[in-house]
């Protein structure tokens, strides 16, 4: 018997974590939610409803004060305009005959007519003249005693307690006074002011403004909102003027004496609110009894206990019915789980997690399988596009079929060819480090084809990036109805330049032409290959165009090779001379006059700069002395100049080269001859130069008559010249005719004969001899080709 209580016990707790269980908590910890936001919302009512019922107290106590201080403010003006009355003064404080006081009493009383009419509702009023022992009313002039008979004689308060409370109250006192003319109360409001002494220090008088009760009550009576508790006037002595439940079983709690406690708010079964009046020191108290002030609250109070157990035992139902409805399922799906081969798997004590676990390893693997797919699909992707750049057409499955399988949308027929080489590959790898290489290269190709496909898009074509043979190709479909694909094309390559530069990417960008079909592909992929070839001319990081090479291919006016033997000398002279800046200048006229055109043949720019790698060496072996480091490692600085990317590096390469030999050169000349000789010497070459220059049209100069000019010998001038420029004296004389020459060809109509005539030479054979040495090609040649 202990045993199976064991074992119920041990199957009670294991179905703690049951998602029964915990549907069971949630379900309650939902119910609580509601009940706990009544309780708040009760909470909040009771406070408001308390809250909107002291503000209707005091809206109720403000409208009493109103309504009571205006009457209050009529008595107490009418107080102070007696008081300050003039005649009033002189009756109490002048010193005239005494038989004249009673007139001055007459014309008060004649005054006192005149506030009867203006304070209408002012029910009595009066001034006792104690001097005379008299009081003095409106219309006429009584004793005391028989003023009191008249006015307050109603059997409550005798003759000398009137007199006595008159006499001696303070000054600005409201009391309690009997008045016969009064409503059944037969009280009035008394608002008594004692007058100041007179100069002898006698006692003067007091004026005496009285209302009736029955006004205030009125008053009181016609608030709106009045809920049938107990309102009173209290005086500065907190003591009770007047009540519209005078004796109330409410009152008696807050009574001391003739005193009513103001200190407390509450007292047995009633509640007290007061405020003070604006006019005056008396004070108005509202009382109201707990069971009416607290009436609405309770029902709300009630109703909320009733709501909440009512939403508990339906709730409790209901949460039990749909717990056991909406657990079969689940119950049943456990199961169906298990049969299907889990049972090896150490069983959950919750069914969701059970499930869950189960989902989790089945997405796991599938997971797994569409990661495998997914490198499997990249692969024969990139390889399909491969296959179209080189022209391997594959006949098995139909290319569009292909492109619909790999998600690869197609717009129309047209194609064209983006190749993105990168130019600071080994920059990018030193800011990778840690990084294997495989993965370097992954990140790359990811970050290209992301942004190249997306700009694409942009372009309303679509993008498809592979890497061939260490480049980026993106093959591009056009869409059929694009206003101007060219201008796309380029706004993709410059964008896709911009966004990869910020990841420090330095890319050389080449774009093919448009072609149909998949066979025009290979073609716009060797397009692309052709144009990226131009770098070599164009440099890099640049935007090239096969339409713009092909343009500029096939204009006839395009510069051909020219770099003639004469000028290689030229500049072999200016090296030796150790001119650099002579030097600079004509390797750069040489480099100009080849490159000027947007577009040069590849064949002839590496054939101009092997040339002038050729040049470099012949000037440094004319030079000779290979102790010097600078010609010594020539070798090595030709291999590095040929093995220059782009045109512009070489040229960069050459003319760092070409420095330090014409510097070499520079320092070797200023070793042989002095500074002085030198300078002497280059201004004789100037002035033959020069000289040369004016008379290359007669025929008798030669190097005999320009030393006879220079009064020099000839030889020796010829000398001076050719170790200053690096040329003989007749060398310089006949290519300055020569180039005299073309120049008049080129612009002339002359025959030959009248042309060597002009240029100095009497015979035209001699003319044509001398021509086709220095230029390769004779006159008339010349003439045909220009």
């Amino acid at each position: 018997m202990g045993d199976e209580l064991l074992l119920n016990i041990q199957y009670l707790w294991q179905k703690r974590e049951s998602i029964i269980v915990t549907w069971l908590v949630s379900y309650s910890a939902v119910l609580f939610v509601p009940i706990l936001i009544s309780l708040v919302i009760y909470a909040q009512a009771n406070d408001t409803l308390k809250s909107e019922i002291h503000r209707a107290n005091d809206s109720l106590l403000k409208q009493m004060r109103y309504t009571i201080d205006t009457q209050i403010d009529l008595m107490k003006r009418l107080n102070m305009e007696m008081t300050w009355s003039p005649t009033l003064q002189t009756l109490m404080y002048s010193n005239q005959p005494a038989k004249e006081a009673p007139y001055t009493a007459y014309q008060l009383v004649k005054e006192f007519r005149l506030y009867k009419t203006s304070y209408a509702s002012i029910d009595e009023f009066y001034v006792v003249w104690k001097k005379d022992n008299s009081v003095l009313r409106s219309g006429n002039i009584r004793d005391m005693k028989t003023a009191f008979h008249t006015i307050h004689n109603t059997g409550v308060l005798a003759y000398d307690a009137w007199r006595e409370r008159i006499l001696g109250a303070g000054t600005n006192q409201f009391m309690l006074l009997p008045h016969l003319n009064a409503a059944p109360a037969e009280s009035s409001i008394a608002y008594v002011t004692q007058l100041p002494h007179d100069l002898n220090g006698q006692e003067t008088g007091t004026v005496v403004v009285m209302a009736d009760t029955g006004r205030f009550q009125e008053a009181i009576e016609s608030i709106s909102g009045f809920s049938g508790g107990t309102l009173m006037i209290l005086n500065q002595h907190n003591e009770i003027l007047m009540s519209n439940r005078p004796g109330s079983e409410e009152l008696k709690p807050f009574m001391d004496g003739s005193r009513v406690l103001l200190d407390q708010s509450k007292a047995g079964e009633s509640e007290l609110f007061y405020m003070d009046s604006t006019v005056s020191d008396l004070k108005y108290a509202l009382i109201i009894p707990s069971g009416l002030y607290w009436e609405k609250a309770v029902y709300v109070r009630n109703f909320t206990y009733i709501s909440i157990m009512v939403s508990l035992i339906g709730a409790g139902v209901l949460t039990w019915f749909f717990m056991r409805r909406n657990y079969s399922p689940i119950q049943q799906l456990v199961e169906s789980l298990k049969d299907k081969g889990t049972q090896s798997v150490p069983a959950e004590r919750n069914e969701l997690r059970f499930i869950q676990k189960v989902i989790m390893n089945t997405r796991s693997e599938n997971n797994e399988i569409a990661q495998q797919l997914q490198k499997h699909q990249h692969v024969l992707r990139s390889n399909m596009i491969n296959r179209l750049l080189k022209g391997k057409q594959d006949t098995l499955v139909p290319y569009e079929e292909a492109f619909r399988s790999f998600q690869m949308p197609l717009h129309s027929s047209e194609f064209a060819v983006i190749l993105f080489v990168i130019e600071n590959e080994e920059n990018l790898y030193a800011k990778l480090p840690g990084i294997d290489i495989n993965e370097r290269n992954k990140l790359i190709y990811l970050i290209i084809s992301n942004v190249v496909e997306e700009l694409s898009l942009q372009q309303n074509h679509a993008g498809y990036v592979a890497e061939v043979d260490d480049m980026m190709v993106c093959l591009v479909n056009l869409k059929a109805d694009s206003s101007d694909r060219h201008h796309d094309l380029h706004t993709i390559a410059a964008e896709a330049q911009r966004f990869l530069d910020r990841y420090d990417m330095e890319l050389t960008v080449s774009i093919s032409g448009l072609h149909s079909s998949w066979i025009g592909i290979a073609e716009a992929y060797q397009e692309a290959v052709d144009a990226m070839e131009y770098k070599m001319v164009l440099g890099k990081k640049g935007i090239i165009t096969y339409e713009d090479i092909r343009s500029d291919a096939l204009e006839e006016d395009s510069f051909g090779y020219d770099y003639p033997l004469q000028v290689e000398q030229q500049l072999i002279n200016f090296i030796k001379a150790g001119d650099i800046g002579q030097a600079s200048a004509f390797m750069q006229e040489i480099t100009k006059r080849n490159f000027d055109k947007p577009v040069m043949s590849l064949t002839l720019a590496r054939c101009l700069i092997f040339n002038l790698v050729g040049t470099m060496i012949k000037a440094m072996n004319e030079l000779g002395d290979s102790e010097n480091s600078t010609l010594a490692n020539y070798s090595q600085r030709i291999d590095d100049i040929l093995a220059c990317d782009t045109i512009q590096e070489m040229q960069t390469a050459l003319q760092a080269l070409l420095e330090e030999v014409c510097a070499y050169a520079a320092e070797k000349r200023v070793n042989n001859v002095s500074q002085e000789r030198e300078d002497a010497i280059r201004h004789l070459v100037a002035q033959v130069t020069s000289y040369i220059a004016c008379n290359y049209d007669d025929a008798n100069l030669n190097v005999n008559a320009i030393g006879e000019h220079f009064e020099l010998k000839g030889s020796y001038l010829s000398k001076l010249f050719k170790n200053q420029t690096g040329e003989g004296l007749l060398d310089c004389i006949h290519k300055y005719r020569i180039q005299q020459a073309k120049e008049m060809i080129r612009h002339k109509q002359e025959s030959i004969n009248e042309i060597s005539r002009l240029v100095g030479y009497n015979d035209a054979a001699t003319f044509i001899r001398v021509f086709k040495k220095y230029e390769g090609i004779t006159p008339g040649k010349y003439k045909e080709i220009h």
